[in-house]
């Protein structure tokens, strides 16, 4: 009498799960044993190496650490070391603490919800956002924190200046300085604070084309800022406009070597004080676009530094003087 399919595929099944475990053994017997001389072999977690204890024969390299950096030698500490989730950023007014709930009514398949599911999705939303402010600080931290995002974005400025701008806002805030201030003048007035003190100032001119308050405003509250805060923001310095003007205008690594020769030398000359950055950087720009016989046209600089062209023919030539070029 033959044999019944299901019994002679279970005896089949059994028979490789034998071998597999056989072979699974083998090779883990292989790696506790040196290959070469039968040694005991050791795993060195610090240099991520399996060596042999005897002949000193390193089997495997390079092994994958999966576990923390960090030792915690009790629950309290491992809970406190324990790192999950994104990082928390200054640009949020929770610090990206909170839950978002996104706008798109689909689940997680990509399916559309049904009228009553997206009514539901909307009360929750709407229950977040409360939640999310609860207070006037916080609203008003929210609205100034979108102001500076959108600024910066506009006048292409990096995320270490936005941070930075947000710590700013943030201690404006805390001491109480905004009552008779608008909350875009004094995130205006930050964000200027930090881009001058990340090296990557902008004009006020540039700042109040973005800004949704004035030059004057911008101006008197900037200085207020400084004042409460004590903020140590250094004097712009020309060259450091000199990168974005010669980007913008498409000029040669030569023209802005050139340029910064120019304005170091009146610099030595005593030509720097009194007179804007800006200017001085543009017509830099331009003296320097001359002498390497870059085609540039004083409007195209004048849009670019969003100055007059009587302020770069001025200061051009002073610049050409203090290098001994004749005008």
């Amino acid at each position: 009498m033959s044999e019944s399919p299901v019994r002679s595929n279970t005896r089949e099944r059994t028979q490789n799960e034998k071998v597999n475990e056989e072979t699974s053994e083998q090779e883990t017997e292989q790696q506790d044993v040196c290959p070469e001389c039968s040694g005991n072999v050791a795993t060195d977690t610090e240099h991520g190496e399996t060596v042999c204890k005897d002949c000193g024969l390193v089997i495997e390299e390079d092994s994958i650490d999966r576990g923390p950096e960090w030792r915690a030698f009790d629950s309290a500490e491992r809970d406190r070391k324990s790192r999950v989730g994104a990082p928390t950023t200054n640009m949020m007014h929770d610090k990206g603490l909170s839950t978002n709930i996104g706008w798109q009514n689909k689940d997680a398949y990509g399916r559309s919800l049904s009228s009553e599911q997206r009514q539901k999705m909307q009360r929750l939303r709407t229950w977040n956002e409360r939640f999310r402010t609860r207070d006037s600080k916080e609203r008003n931290l929210k609205q100034a924190l979108g102001e500076i995002d959108r600024m910066a974005s506009a006048l292409g400025l990096p995320q270490n200046v936005r941070e930075t701008a947000s710590v700013i806002y943030r201690r404006a805030l805390g001491d109480d300085l905004l009552p008779g201030r608008s909350i875009e003048g004094v995130a205006t007035a930050a964000l200027y604070a930090s881009a001058r003190m990340a090296g990557s100032p902008r004009s006020l001119d540039e700042m109040a084309v973005v800004s949704r308050v004035d030059k004057m405003e911008l101006t008197r509250t900037y200085r207020y800022i400084v004042r409460e805060l004590n903020l140590e923001v250094q004097p712009a310095d020309p060259e450091q406009y000199l990168p974005r003007f010669v980007s913008d205008l498409d000029l040669t690594d030569e023209t802005e070597r050139r340029a910064r020769e120019l304005i170091e030398r009146a610099r030595r000359a005593g030509l720097l004080s009194g007179k804007s950055p800006v200017g001085l950087a543009a017509a830099a720009v331009y003296a320097a676009a001359l002498l390497t016989n870059d085609k540039v046209t004083q409007s195209e600089v004048s849009d670019v530094a969003n100055i007059s062209e009587v302020t770069i023919r001025n200061r051009y030539k002073e610049l050409l003087e203090a290098d001994d070029v004749p005008a």
